[in-house]
């Protein structure tokens, strides 16, 4: 029962349980930066460049059976070879502004940390006056 034991400490230590809240809010942000990409940013970008959907971007590798539309998600049921670029392109976007997001938080973090931080420190006193304290409390008999 002791490995019982061990699981139950470590499950409910702070640690795991942060750990497990920021698994649970990054999805849900993760979603909205998701939806971010896909439905204000992407269009933008395909209106600038002359394709408003990206995800259809592709270049066929082999040859198209007869018979088989023209279009992504045929062409991948019927096996055929495919470079489907469009949705690699909305996935490094998507990452690029994930990626961001995350280096503006954690740069603010920082410097809440270094404020706090900062604030206790008592400034030191001059070093002649310390060395004069400390030959003080040596010449001090017991």
């Amino acid at each position: 029962m002791s490995v019982m034991k061990e699981f139950r400490e470590f499950a409910v230590k702070g640690n795991v349980i942060d750990l497990a809240v920021g698994v649970i809010i990054g999805a849900a942000f993760g979603k909205i930066v998701d939806s971010l990409v896909a439905d204000i940013i992407m269009p933008i970008v395909g209106l600038i460049f002359g394709k408003l959907d990206f995800s259809n971007l592709y270049v066929v590798l082999g040859t198209v059976p007869a018979g088989v539309a023209n279009n992504l998600a045929d062409l991948k049921k019927a096996g055929v070879a495919v470079l489907a670029y469009g949705n690699f392109i909305t996935i490094a976007v998507n990452f690029i502004i994930l990626a961001f997001i995350i280096f503006l938080m954690v740069k603010q973090v920082n410097k809440l940390r270094k404020t706090e931080e900062a604030a206790p420190a008592v400034a030191a006193p001059p070093e002649d006056i310390a060395l004069l304290r400390e030959i003080r409390d040596s010449l001090k008999r017991p």
